[in-house]
């Protein structure tokens, strides 16, 4: 046994702070991106010219395809995270065959998600916006033509995501943002001559488009599609050229069914946890159902709401991304005061965006709804502002939940962040809303079921997380005290 210590990893030795900015600011800049290409679709749909008043029914068709969207993008990570980690422990390993074999069956299976997805474009999305919105045609019109182009051609989501996860399997995380970034700009470049016409003047005015196909929602969806076919195809290339740990072969391929129950055994869960956001979007639209002629009045600001959240909510969970590596590290170097001040500068960076997002929505929500076009006498804005102030309410609760299920992630305690999830927005948000549905002001207290999901979601988080103090951190070394005989 060697008397010189080797170099310890810079997560147990980089001040924290820098150590959490240094993990997190690429991921909050790529989750930014991210954010700011589905507002630019919104944005863009909502000028679709219509005879009516308040925002075009185009926008709350894409808020019921985004449900879709929103679950195929689950099945997709999930798979991915499943095959991530299969490959790094492989690699740990140095078992180079089996990784690759990985790699393999994992584009099989996004092969396999993809035809799942095309089945549900040919067949199944006409009853699905059906359901979502019976009272508006214009709606049901708009979100069959987007959704059905979506799903048809989502080959190039399903192979971005898979080969996206290949690429953060080996730590090419740079690599990965490269490939989210392409398809970004491509589908924020393409939106507004694919959408609109020329002359179509935007933002009161200030902009004036100078030309355009004017093909509608059905424009958006093909921005969307050339979007990811480009970043599936780059990222295939780079990941070929540049990722040397992972070789993808389909010479003489089968597939492996003990490695597919593998992965979705590690996957399921993430698959599940992203799902539930659909399955709550979905139940929520449902309810606005029961409001008639203001059913797409609601479905807009539903969606323009989850836009613009985004932007407060994608810092907090590239921030959290960052947290859990440092977290888990510190865990296996038992040193429980870089674990909890990683976790308490995680929380005020939370707050502080959280904060930001709470005064922007209680100043100026009018002026937020209007970048989607949204009329000042429209139903839209009048329903807008105050549910952009009543569920805004819920941000200081939201982002420290977030923190604390990372902590839970980074603890191997995933079951924790799900039961809190589960329980946020199917046992507490969709019934609350259902009930406040139903009384006399029924469509402006529906707003109300957000704080209430969210306190009762930190309350939990809470009591789990001093289970787990009690239970695991206290018993910690302070600094790492304990020296392991593999750490010599």
């Amino acid at each position: 046994m060697s008397n010189t210590l080797v170099k310890e990893n810079k997560m147990g030795t980089m001040p924290v702070g820098k150590l959490l900015l240094t993990m997190s600011l690429p991921m909050i800049a790529s989750m930014l991106v991210q954010a700011f290409y589905n507002v630019v679709d919104t944005v863009f749909v909502s000028y679709i010219p219509y005879e009516g008043e308040g925002a075009s029914p185009a926008v709350a068709a894409l808020s019921i395809a985004f449900i879709v969207q929103n679950l195929q993008i689950a099945v997709g990570v999930g798979t991915g995270v499943g095959v991530n980690a299969l490959i790094s422990r492989n690699l740990g390993k140095k078992d180079f065959g089996t990784a690759n074999a990985i790699a393999a069956n994992g584009m099989f299976l996004a092969a396999c998600n993809y035809i799942f997805f095309l089945l549900l474009g040919l067949f199944a999305v006409r009853p699905f916006v059906q359901l979502m919105n019976q009272s508006d045609p214009a709606v049901v019109e708009a979100g069959v033509s987007y959704l059905s182009i979506i799903l048809i051609f989502s080959f190039g989501s399903c192979a971005q995501l898979m080969v996206e996860k290949l690429m953060q399997s080996t730590g090419k995380t740079m690599l990965s943002m490269y490939t989210q970034g392409l398809g970004a700009v491509i589908n924020i470049v393409l939106d507004p001559f694919f959408i609109l016409d020329g002359g179509t003047e935007l933002f009161g005015g200030v902009v004036t488009m100078p030309f355009g196909l004017g093909m509608g929602v059905a424009g958006a969806a093909i921005a969307t599609v050339i979007g990811q076919i480009a970043s599936a195809i780059f990222g295939i290339i780079i990941n070929h050229k540049l990722n040397r740990d992972v070789h993808l072969t389909f010479r003489g391929f089968k597939p492996d069914w003990k490695l597919i129950k593998e992965i979705y055994v590690i996957g399921i869960p993430s698959i599940i946890m992203g799902s539930i956001g659909s399955v709550m979007t979905g139940g929520l639209n449902l309810i606005f159902n029961g409001f008639g002629a203001m059913t797409t009045a609601a479905q807009n600001v539903l969606g323009i709401y989850f836009k613009l959240q985004s932007f407060v909510f994608m810092p907090v969970f590239g921030l959290n991304n960052g947290l859990i590596p440092i977290v888990a590290y510190n865990y296996g170097a038992q040193k429980r005061r870089r674990i909890v001040r990683a976790a308490v500068i995680s929380c005020i960076f939370a707050l502080c965006f959280m904060t930001a997002g709470l005064v922007l929505m209680q100043t100026i929500p009018g002026p937020m709804l209007s970048i989607f076009n949204v009329a000042e006498n429209a139903p839209e804005m009048e329903i807008g502002i105050k549910a952009l102030r009543i569920i805004s309410l819920s941000f200081i609760f939201a982002g420290i939940s977030i923190t604390i299920g990372g902590v839970f992630s980074a603890f191997g305690k995933s079951l924790f962040s799900m039961f809190v999830s589960i329980a946020r927005q199917l046992l507490v948000l969709l019934p609350v809303a259902f009930l406040l549905a139903k009384t006399a002001n029924g469509l402006l207290a529906i707003w109300w079921a957000f704080p209430i999901a969210e306190l009762m979601s930190i309350t939990v988080s809470v009591i789990f997380m001093l289970v787990l103090w009690h239970k695991t951190i206290k018993h910690l070394p302070v600094d790492g005290a304990i020296i392991r005989s593999e750490d010599i």
